[in-house]
């Protein structure tokens, strides 16, 4: 046999295995063969294609990527993009995919632009291509690309002026993205709802799959952290704390799971539980989450990470990690301030605090508002009363906002300047009537400031609030009633022709009313509330009525009894009503059972006893007081003796 025959032998062997390994998923043989082939012909095109497809199966992307640098294979552009796309550098691979310069595209490079542009938060054009895919291709993984849609539609909800399409719901995957849906649109209880139904919707499709419980406690993980989000939003923190825990325990493989988890955890920990919220922020930072969190999710838990350290009372990690999240995520820098503003508060470094805050409030014009605000608070943490009302002064017409305005006041009454308070109601209430601006509610503003001008002592400022709300609501006849006080106190005739406006005594009170006043029973006591309403139900004139006249008529008072032996010449004891052992004639019978304590030496007997205890002798002498004399009590009724009464006996009968 000839060396080409014996070569072409080879080839055909390699193929033939290349090809048979290739279709039962073996890609290492596969990759064996390849390489076989490579190596009698090296620039076999078939055999490199074949060759990087199965280090793409092997996932192993970045030899996948080198092989095609090395050997010049430009034109398998959907390889390289795809490799690109799985070793986590999306913008690269969409910049091989711009460069093929081909439209429209082939559906594998739509579909994987599609998903590149997803990774990159890219929703509006992804969701574009998403239609486009759906509508120009029919084949089986329909379902596959209407939840992708769904997903894509989930992150647009979060816009709120975006309109987002309703798609169908006849799986759980899409029932779980309508979720989403709802969620981004702040509609928890319906999010709620529809998240129960999406698992139930899941274990049964496992269980009708043969899935094990391991496979569907895995599954569903995702579908109940969710849940926990929806009762974590509407404050259901206890409910929500035992989900995303029983989804810790269990350990999921998923690091985006785990991640959320531990970080809400770690939210609603706050400043509780240090230990155990270090622990969970780590696993939320782990760098297995990288890839697998949204911008806006890594942002979240960089800040929440921040203000544990604010928590735990690390000064200077909180410092360090504020200076990383301003670099990472200039957006949240404002916040990343304020808490490193916190942290210098409670460190007592106040000064250095609102410098810092200074300093952001001039190169940044958006935040000068919040900026000043901070440093109001700042001051009075640390009692510059005075400080805080030059810094809300400063604040040009936005210091007339009514919540500036109360602020103000409050500050100034704090100081004892009531002159002050006064003048910036009154600026106030004329810089709202001159440039009649509509912020909101200002009903309570100018009843406030009526009500203080009033007590102030200054009626025709107070007027001029009073006349502001009489404007807004013109029935409100306690407004009238206080601009006629009002007005009654600097211009008389005027609070003449405005209290014609009230309405006429008689107008204010009926008949009917005086009869409810009279039938109140908040003063009276029980017995007097069921005679009022026994009254009220009989009108006069009635024959119960009069019968109950007739039977009080007759009602006469009788003398109360006297005890059978009583004797009006004997005065009543005094002691009556006392016990007997109380009393000062009780004699207490002598027991049998108790010795009596006999005192002195051995054969002396006890009434012999006290003449030779000399403790006693001292103390008897001329000077000594006499000895009480004891008065019997005269005998009341219950100390006469009364006739025994003989009982009969009891004999046989």
């Amino acid at each position: 046999m000839s060396k080409d025959a014996s070569k072409e032998a080879v080839l055909k062997s390699a193929y033939a295995d290349l090809n048979k390994f290739g279709q039962s998923g073996e890609y290492e043989k596969a990759l064996k063969a390849a390489n076989r082939i490579l190596g009698l012909i090296s620039d076999e095109e078939k055999a490199l294609h074949c060759k990087v497809i199965c280090l793409m199966q092997l996932s192993k992307f970045n030899e996948a990527v080198q092989f095609m640098e090395k050997n010049k294979l430009s034109h398998l552009l959907f390889e390289r993009a795809y490799c690109e796309y799985r070793l986590n550098q999306p913008e690269k691979a969409l910049k091989t995919i711009e460069s093929l310069g081909q439209t429209p595209l082939s559906p594998g490079l739509k579909e994987l632009k599609a998903q590149i542009l997803y990774r990159l938060e890219k929703y509006s054009e992804c969701f574009d291509s998403y239609k486009d895919i759906i509508k120009n291709t029919t084949d089986d993984y329909e379902d596959e690309r209407t939840t992708n849609l769904s997903a894509v539609a989930a992150n647009l909800a979060v816009d709120p002026n975006r309109e987002v399409p309703q798609l169908r719901e006849d799986t759980y995957e899409l029932c779980f993205n309508s979720a989403c849906v709802l969620l981004n649109q702040n509609k928890f209880s319906e999010a709620e709802k529809k998240l129960k139904i999406c698992e139930k919707m899941c274990r049964e499709f496992l269980e009708e799959d043969g899935a094990s419980e391991e496979d569907i406690r895995e599954e569903t993980a995702i579908i109940r952290v969710q849940l926990a989000y929806c009762l974590h939003m509407q404050g259901k923190l206890k409910e929500a704390a035992a989900v995303y825990a029983e989804a810790l325990k269990h350990k999921s493989s998923d690091p985006a799971l785990v991640a959320v988890a531990s970080n809400n955890l770690v939210v609603l920990n706050k400043d509780q539980n240090m230990f155990d919220s270090k622990k969970k922020m780590r696993a939320a930072m782990a760098d297995a989450c990288e890839h697998k969190l949204t911008s806006k999710q890594k942002k979240i838990i960089a800040l929440n990470n921040c203000l544990l350290a604010l928590y735990a009372n690390s000064s200077d990690q909180c410092q360090q990690l504020c200076s990383k999240l301003i670099q990472t995520y200039p957006d949240v820098k404002f916040d990343a301030i304020l808490i490193k503003c916190a942290r210098l508060a409670k460190d007592k470094k106040y000064k250095e605090a609102i410098e810092l805050l200074e300093k952001f409030g001039s190169e940044n014009e958006d935040h000068v508002f919040a900026s000043k605000f901070a440093i109001v608070q700042l001051m009075l943490l640390n009692g510059n009363k005075k400080g805080a009302v030059d810094v809300l002064m400063s604040l040009g017409e936005s210091k007339y906002k009514p919540g500036v305005i109360s602020a103000l006041v409050t500050l100034l009454l704090g100081l004892d300047n009531k002159a002050g308070a006064s003048s910036i109601l009154k600026e106030a209430v004329e810089w709202h009537k001159k440039n009649n601006v509509s912020s909101g509610d200002l009903t309570e503003m100018w009843r406030q400031a009526a009500e203080f001008h009033l007590r102030g002592g200054q009626p025709e400022t107070a007027a001029s609030s009073l006349e502001e709300l009489l404007k807004k609501n013109p029935k409100d006849m306690k407004v009238l009633a206080q601009l006629v006080i009002a007005y009654a106190m600097f211009n008389p005739r005027k609070a003449q022709d405005a209290s014609k406006g009230l309405p006429g005594l008689g107008t204010l009170t009926t008949a009917s009313e005086i009869d409810s006043l009279e039938a109140t029973n908040w003063m009276m006591s029980t017995k007097a509330v069921k005679k009022t309403a026994a009254r009220s139900e009989q009108s006069p004139g009635t024959p119960s009525a009069e019968a109950q006249k007739q039977k009080r008529k007759r009602n006469r008072k009788r003398k109360g009894k006297l005890p059978k032996n009583y004797n009006p010449d004997v005065p009543p004891d005094p002691e009556r009503w006392l016990p007997k052992y109380e009393r000062t004639g009780y004699r207490r019978k002598r027991d049998r059972r108790t010795k009596e304590v006999i005192k002195g030496s051995q054969g002396v007997s006890s009434a012999a006893a006290d003449q030779f205890d000399m403790s006693k002798a001292q103390n008897l002498g001329k000077n000594s007081p006499a000895a009480p004399v004891h008065q019997e009590p005269s005998h009341g009724p219950r100390h006469q003796h009364r006739k025994g009464i003989q009982r009969k006996k009891k004999g046989r009968h």
